[in-house]
């Protein structure tokens, strides 16, 4: 394959009244001469050079751009790969360039088509689908590396155990009578990741958010003691029971504490925009603004709308979006965004046969389909597909509010609140201290709070304001900076100096751990609310009322004061409708980053 020479198109580049040279193209080769006299030899068909995937996106939404708003010349480009990588995003395939002088951007030229027809995306060429969406893509790269991570991890955690448990259960002599422990040890890590693989903790769709990752794990930790405790019976090894205690629950315990750390790492590069699928979203306009606005709110979830499709006759001029077509357009859209997932909506256009034809479509570029319910915060736990004659049927289980569930609950409530009583004492006594020779006034802030069921009960809080700080709120109720019942202000000058600092770790609501030793809260619920908060309450927000009010939950993880009062009411019912072990857990380990972030605290 030779490339043809590149022809005089006009007067020299320099020339400010320059044509602009058009490259060579044969069917495999595009060969460009540049200003400073260098060939550029780029294949065609193959994965374009030097370009990143989040660049490749950027020039989608330029094509995008470009084709709807009628425009054949578009600045801003690095380079003459970049050139044309953007003509076949365009839908021209190969375009004529001028190349700009040295430090400045490229130019790309279109040509003019039929009016006609400009705005009728022409698919892109399928390399460019492949190397956005394959397999060999950047988004199963990034996979790829992060369950290799959990792998290690997972490893290096299991080994830390095993070494653990042996020097402390036998000390740092190896004996005739410990040495098959040493192997043990050494083999620990192996039969963790066994473990995991059989219970599908490395399974893809169930990591990087949710609870499932979590689970998988206690249940690998409780399969692996079992099968260990079976083992030894069948062969008649005396397993050290001092061994055993201390290497399978650290072993477990590690490995769930390694993955949320991680987790927590991938949710910090996916709020600086890495790590994301590029998503199309298919359904009716105001649906499409609803979830585009919440996927943008919670972006730990890594799902990027980067165009949508509408019915027939809707121009999208509301959803802030590229619109790329109808219904019928999806997989075309796919192509033409770079994007690598689908989020269907429900709407009665897309029945289960249009459906089933797009997932055809969509298979052959391995792009991931996801159908949203109708559902409101209903978690995975709670729901059933059965099919019944080939038709999926989603059964909904009603939320457990009830039973053994909330038994281990309330017992794990308080044996937690008197073990952190006695690991903090030396805490609350400091900052009892601190608030006595800051200001004059009482240690502990009592005030009316409303728990499970609507009963009012006495609220404990350390102190953070002047003593007359209620006396003042008439005269500051202007200055509230948030759009609820409540009153908050950022810079509120009633608070004192070591309560500013109390609020910013969240340690005045130490004291609540007595709320919670004496049945009134829990140490995971919704926040607790104020008597005039709950008259003001709509008919769906009392529905907070069924569980006992929480020391954190999942408004304290998602911004804590920085959240509108109905985000942080959709947050508490999501809590109520969901609450499990798990994810009380997980919200706990949650809570101890958000305190030391000290966002929203005020």
């Amino acid at each position: 394959m030779s490339p043809r020479p590149v022809g005089e198109q006009g007067k020299s580049p320099a020339d400010p009244g320059a044509q602009v040279p058009r490259p060579a193209v044969d069917d495999d080769t595009i060969v460009f001469e540049s200003d400073d006299a260098d060939t550029i030899i780029l294949d065609a068909v193959g994965e374009p050079l030097g370009l990143t995937d989040s660049r490749l996106g950027e020039l989608a939404s330029l094509a995008s751009d470009a084709r709807t708003a009628d425009t054949h010349e578009i600045g801003g480009l690095r380079d003459v790969t970049e050139v044309l990588m953007l003509g076949d995003l365009h839908g021209y395939g190969p375009v004529p360039q001028s190349p700009a002088p040295a430090g400045s951007a490229w130019l790309a030229t279109f040509p003019v088509a039929d009016p006609g027809t400009i705005n009728r995306p022409r698919p892109a060429p399928s390399g460019v689908g492949r190397h956005l969406t394959g397999k060999r893509g950047a988004r199963w790269d990034w996979e790829a590396r992060y369950v290799r991570t959990l792998l290690m991890s997972d490893l290096l955690t299991g080994l830390i155990a095993g070494a653990v448990a042996f020097f402390g259960r036998f000390g740092t002599h190896v004996t005739f009578y410990n040495r098959n422990y040493l192997l043990l040890s050494a083999a620990l890590p192996i039969f963790m990741v066994m473990s995991l693989a059989l219970t599908r903790a490395y399974e893809r769709r169930l990591l990087f958010v949710g609870t499932d990752e979590y689970q998988r794990v206690i249940r690998a930790g409780i399969a692996l003691t079992a099968s260990s405790a079976i083992a030894a019976y069948a062969f008649d090894f005396p397993l050290a029971r001092g061994y055993m205690l201390i290497a399978l629950p650290l072993a477990t315990l590690s490995c769930v504490l390694a993955r949320f750390l991680i987790r927590k790492r991938l949710h910090r590069r996916r709020v600086r925009g890495a790590c994301l699928k590029r998503v199309i979203v298919v359904g009716h306009e105001l649906a499409v603004i609803h979830i585009t606005r919440q996927l943008r709110r919670e972006r730990y979830h890594g799902l990027e709308v980067v165009g949508a499709c509408l019915p027939p006759g809707h121009d999208g001029g509301e959803v802030n979006l590229p619109v790329y077509g109808t219904f019928d357009d999806v997989a075309r859209a796919v192509n033409m965004a770079g994007a690598d997932t689908v989020i269907v909506l429900s709407c009665p256009e897309l029945d289960g046969h249009a459906l089933r034809r797009l997932a055809w479509q969509l298979e052959r570029d391995d792009i991931d389909l996801i159908v949203a319910s109708s559902l409101i915060d209903v978690a995975g736990d709670r729901t059933t597909i059965r099919p019944v004659d080939g038709l999926p049927m989603l059964h909904v289980d009603h939320p457990r509010l009830t039973g053994g569930r909330r038994f281990i609950k309330e017992a794990f409530d308080r044996i937690s609140a008197a073990s952190l009583i006695f690991l903090l004492s030396p805490v609350l006594i400091v900052v009892s201290l601190a608030i006595r020779l800051n200001s004059p006034g009482p240690v502990l802030f009592r005030q009316v709070r409303v728990g499970r069921h609507g009963r009012e009960f006495v609220i404990y809080k350390f102190r953070t304001m002047y003593i007359d700080a209620e006396a003042r709120l008439a005269e500051l109720r202007h200055l509230n900076d948030y759009d609820g019942v409540l009153f908050k202000m950022r810079n509120d000058p009633r608070i004192t100096r070591v309560g500013r600092w109390l609020r910013r770790f969240s340690l005045d609501e130490l004291p609540q751990v007595f709320n919670v030793i004496r049945g009134q809260m829990s140490l995971v619920g919704p926040r607790p609310p104020l008597p005039e908060e709950v008259a003001a309450y709509p008919d769906d927000a009392r529905r907070r009322l069924v569980v006992k009010p929480g020391m954190t939950g999942l408004w304290q993880v998602s911004g804590r004061s920085d959240l509108p009062w109905e985000e942080a009411v959709r947050l508490d019912l999501r809590y109520v409708e969901n609450w499990s072990i798990p994810m009380d857990l997980a919200i706990l380990l949650r809570t101890l980053t958000a305190v030391s972030r000290g966002s929203g605290a005020y």
